[in-house]
Formats: C-alpha cells, sequence, structure tokens
C-alpha cells in the first residue's frame, strides 16, 4: 500500500491540461483528486486512468463531432467533463490539449485517503472493516475501484459537467506525490469494444503498479 500523499497541496494549473493527452494521462498518476461535498474533503491518490484523444481515436466521444451532451469535451483544457451512461453510471474525465479538440483523461481509480467514512456511506457501506480510522485506504477496490464507484463515493454527476477544475471550489486535483516512472504501466483501455482494432489494443490506460484499488488488474 502507497504512503498517503499530503504533500503537494497545490491546486495543478491550467498548463498542466493543456499538454497532449498522454503525457497529461500519465502525470496524473499520483496526484490527489478532492471533492469537497458538504463541506468534508473527499479525496484519494489517483492510481488509474485512460486517455482518449481526438476524433481519430474511434474510442473517443468526439469522434462524431459535437453533440449536446459531449459539449465540454470540447471545452478548453482542465475543464471536468462528465456522462452518464448504461442509464445508471456518472463517469468524470478530465479535458485535455486545446478548447475545440475533443480530448480528456477518464479517472478509473482512486486510492481512498481522505473522507473516507464519507465515501463509504454515499457507497452504501460502512467505514468499519474498510479503513481504520478513516486514515488510510480500505482494502482492495471496493470504494474507488472503478469510474462508476469513484463517482458514486465523491458524489460526482452531471451537476460538475463542465466544472473547471481549475478554479472551482467543489472539484480540483492536487500535485499530490507523483509516481516514479517505473511505478506506471501501460496498458490497452476497458470496455471499447465498439472500438477499432488498433484502438482497443493501443496502450492508453495508464495504473500505480501494485495498487489494490485499481479496477482490474489487467
Amino acid at each position: 500500500m502507497s504512503r498517503p500523499s499530503r504533500p503537494g497541496p497545490r491546486r495543478l494549473g491550467r498548463a498542466f491540461f493543456s499538454r497532449p493527452t498522454l503525457e497529461v494521462a500519465r502525470d496524473l498518476i499520483g496526484r490527489r483528486l478532492v471533492r469537497v461535498w458538504r463541506g468534508v474533503r473527499l479525496a484519494g491518490r489517483i492510481v488509474e486512468v485512460e486517455a482518449y484523444v481526438g476524433a481519430a481515436d474511434s474510442a473517443c466521444h468526439g469522434r462524431s463531432g459535437l453533440t449536446r451532451r459531449n459539449r465540454s469535451l470540447f471545452g478548453g483544457p482542465g475543464r471536468a467533463y462528465v456522462y452518464f451512461t448504461y442509464g445508471m453510471h456518472h463517469m468524470l474525465n478530465l479535458v485535455t490539449e486545446r478548447e475545440g479538440f475533443p480530448a480528456a483523461v477518464l479517472v478509473r481509480a482512486l486510492e481512498p485517503e481522505e473522507g473516507v467514512a464519507a465515501m463509504a456511506r454515499r457507497r452504501g457501506g460502512s467505514a468499519a472493516g474498510q479503513a481504520a480510522g478513516g486514515r488510510r485506504p480500505p482494502p482492495g477496490n471496493w470504494l474507488a475501484g472503478g469510474p462508476a464507484r469513484l463517482c458514486r463515493a465523491l458524489d460526482v454527476d452531471l451537476r460538475l459537467d463542465g466544472a473547471d477544475v481549475v478554479r472551482c471550489t467543489e472539484l480540483r486535483v492536487e500535485e499530490g506525490r507523483p509516481a516514479a516512472r517505473g511505478e506506471v504501466e501501460a496498458t490497452p483501455r476497458i470496455g471499447i469494444d465498439y472500438a477499432r482494432p488498433a484502438d482497443r489494443r493501443a496502450p492508453w490506460r495508464f495504473i500505480l503498479s501494485g495498487s489494490p484499488c485499481l479496477s482490474r488488474r489487467h
């Protein structure tokens, strides 16, 4: 289990998200995602993400152009793109590169660090047995090991679609403790059977090696 990443509370700025999406995705591993919910910080270390890059990427929501649903994906870097899928799940993406170019990083999993008891209640359970006094991440991926679980635990839904994570008070990304190069593994993305074979094989999922909170191992 990685140690808590309290050092590095400074919020990441616009320049961080303005870079090429694959660079941003890799560099998000180890950063701290923070949601302020009813005055409580719900936060965790980002341990799994996926990159989606432009209309040429057949797995990207921007492949068919601008729509009402994906409008935030075409917004400026540092915006949240939240969408609702399968009639039951929300997914949180962080928009990258330049305005008008549909690219973003899907946040797939966190190692919970702050507000663990509140996250557990939001997930429909108790923090008892999941974390010792709310001070360390729970074993396994029960709380936020997967994009839908993450959004449920942090109360992320369509109200935050389009939020500016560089400036808003409710959602932000802090420096945290960036992962070392050797700690990050690249794998193909998950759940994109509709995409072209080359895009399904692209190693655009980045994970913190050895984290118990990944949505899945491979």
